[in-house]
C-alpha cells in the first residue's frame, strides 16, 4: 500500500471520532495540494480468519508534481481477536512499499475510563487539553508536534483495544511516532458528547496545523451514545 511520508492511522470507531477526523482534514485554501480519496481491502486469510478482511478509506494529499504528502488511513473497527490481525496486515501492506521517511501519527480521543493517566500536575482545566507522546526515533517533526502537548506520563495505562494493540507493532517496527491523545471525563451523555466534540477540536486543529492542512470544525459529527465494547476475556492482557 503506497502512503506519504507523514501518515496519520485512524480507527473508524463506533462513536465517529476517526471518522470525523478522516472527513474533516482538507488542504489549506491556499495550498496546492489537492485530496485524493481511495478505499483499500486487504485478505485476512493467512491468519485463517474466515470472511474477515483488513478494509477502510484512504485520503491523500498530492502536490502539483503528483507526490503523496500526506495520507490519512482510517482502518474499519475491529474487536479482537480480528483487530490485532487486520492491524498487522494493513502495517505490513504499508511497510511493503514504505517510504524512506516515514512518520506515523495517531491521533485519539479516549475517556478517562480507557485511560489511566497517573498526572501529579493534573488540574481541572487541564482535563481537555491534549497529551503527546514521541515513540521510536526523534525527529524534528515528531519533537515539534509533541511540543505542543502535554508530555504523556511514562506511567499511563491504556484500556482501548484497538491503540493497545497498535502502540505493540509500533514499537517492533520503530517507526518515528507521533502520539497524540485527548482525554474526556466522566459525564452523563449529553454532557459528554459536548465535551468530546471540544477534545475533538483541540486535536484536530493541533494535528492539521502540524501538518500545513485545515480541519473543518463545522462538519465533525460523533455517534452520540455509541462506545466501544468492554471485553474481559484473558486475551486482552496481551496488550499491555
Amino acid at each position: 500500500m503506497k502512503v506519504a511520508p507523514k501518515l496519520i492511522l485512524l480507527f473508524n470507531d463506533p462513536a465517529g471520532v476517526g471518522a470525523s477526523i478522516h472527513a474533516a482534514i482538507i488542504p489549506n485554501p491556499s495550498s496546492p495540494l489537492h485530496r485524493s480519496e481511495e478505499s483499500f481491502e486487504l485478505s485476512l486469510e493467512g491468519y485463517e480468519i474466515g470472511g474477515e478482511k483488513a478494509s477502510g478509506e484512504v485520503a491523500h494529499f498530492v502536490d502539483r508534481d503528483g507526490e503523496l504528502v500526506v495520507t490519512v488511513l482510517l482502518m474499519d473497527y475491529y474487536d479482537p481477536p480480528v483487530l490485532a490481525c487486520a492491524v498487522h496486515e494493513v502495517l505490513l501492506s504499508i511497510e511493503r512499499d514504505r517510504p524512506t521517511a516515514l512518520t506515523l501519527i495517531l491521533p485519539f480521543v479516549s475517556p478517562a475510563s480507557k485511560l489511566k493517566i497517573e498526572d501529579e500536575f493534573a488540574s481541572v482545566d487541564r482535563k481537555k487539553s491534549i497529551y503527546g507522546a514521541q515513540l521510536g526515533p526523534d525527529t524534528d517533526f515528531t519533537h515539534a508536534a509533541v511540543s505542543k502537548t502535554q508530555k504523556l506520563p511514562s506511567s499511563t495505562r491504556i484500556h482501548y483495544e484497538p491503540l493497545a494493540c497498535l502502540l505493540q507493532f509500533v514499537h517492533v517496527l520503530k517507526v518515528p511516532t507521533v502520539l497524540l491523545i485527548g482525554q474526556t471525563s466522566q459525564h452523563l451523555p449529553n454532557k459528554a458528547i459536548k465535551e468530546e466534540l471540544e477534545v475533538l477540536h483541540e486535536l484536530g486543529d493541533l494535528l492539521a496545523s502540524s501538518l500545513n492542512l485545515s480541519f473543518v470544525k463545522d462538519g465533525v459529527k460523533l455517534n452520540q451514545g455509541k462506545t466501544s465494547k468492554v471485553i474481559e476475556e484473558p486475551w486482552r492482557a496481551l496488550y499491555g
